[in-house]
């Protein structure tokens, strides 16, 4: 019994996923052009698909789980169930204008022809503000429709923004957050749920390392109560003397969000020696 995986086959998605199985200690050989491969240490198979394709794919059960964007999966709306959000390939769906035009509210953009690539999402949106717009599904390219006569505006996915820039275009809705998460088909059976759950253990232990530090420190004893209340760590931090008498060693983990104003509250409280040290795998 195998658990089969569908990646999309070429793009950063691929390389992000890719790079996640490796991290999860899953082996998978990925040879030139392959559109199917097994992991040589892990039951899982490996199908190589176009991302638009692959909702489609886990609910007909051709593929049991699959990584793809977010964006597909709503607008695809395939009976298919989203089981972790997988913090890479970030990006938004959002409506943009010429930058000329004077943009106010959603309110703008009823009557307007919208270009766009998602016509499922961003009918959902306007249908939601009360917004009576024309949506226009195009396949590509969707940035030139206001310049060329052919739409109002567009809806598209966005990351730096630098091609609306480019197309003379700005940034005025956001409709979707999107980023890669991981699909599963509504049937799999209770062999193949077991194989996704040590697929997700693995997974969550990569995701959790990536989002803490290791910090380590020396303390003077008199400050130890005050230093040790600013390190919330797994449970508690571990503290160990030092050969120097009045001080002691103190191990922790923190949140890569809150890191650098917690170091600069720990040098304030007297903390020296700070190392910190990323963390390979996490496992609580």
């Amino acid at each position: 019994m195998v658990l089969r995986v569908a990646i999309q086959k070429s793009g950063r998605l691929n390389e992000d996923s890719m790079k996640l199985l490796k991290e999860c200690g899953i082996d998978i050989a990925n040879g030139v052009n392959k559109l199917r491969t097994e992991a040589s240490n892990f039951p899982i198979e490996v199908y190589f698909l176009r991302d638009d394709d692959i909702p489609q794919y886990v609910e007909d059960g051709v593929a049991d789980i699959g990584f793809v964007g977010e964006n597909v999966v709503y607008e695809k709306n395939k009976k298919v169930e989203v089981v972790e959000q997988l913090g890479f390939g970030k990006c938004r769906l959002s409506i943009a204008v010429s930058r000329n035009e004077v943009y106010n509210d959603v309110s703008y953009l009823h009557g307007k022809r919208i270009a766009t690539t998602y016509p499922v999402i961003v009918r959902k949106f306007m249908e939601e503000k009360g917004v009576n717009a024309e949506i226009h599904e195009i396949s590509g390219s969707v940035e030139i429709a206001p310049g060329i006569g052919l739409a109002d505006a567009i809806c598209d996915l966005v990351s730096s923004g630098s091609t609306l820039f480019m197309n003379g275009l700005k940034e005025v809705e956001t409709v979707l957050k999107s980023q890669a998460v991981l699909i599963k088909s509504s049937d799999l059976n209770e062999e193949k749920q077991r194989l996704l759950d040590k697929l997700l253990f693995r997974i969550k232990a990569v995701k959790r390392s990536k989002n803490n530090k290791y910090i380590l420190l020396n303390a003077p004893n008199d400050k130890l109560s005050e230093i040790i209340g600013l390190l919330p760590g797994m449970k508690s931090p571990t503290v160990l003397p030092l050969a120097e008498s009045g001080w002691s060693s103190v191990h922790s983990v923190l949140k890569e969000s809150d890191f650098w104003e917690i170091i600069e509250k720990l040098k304030e409280a007297g903390a020296q020696g700070i190392l910190v040290v990323p963390i390979e795998k996490m496992i609580i």
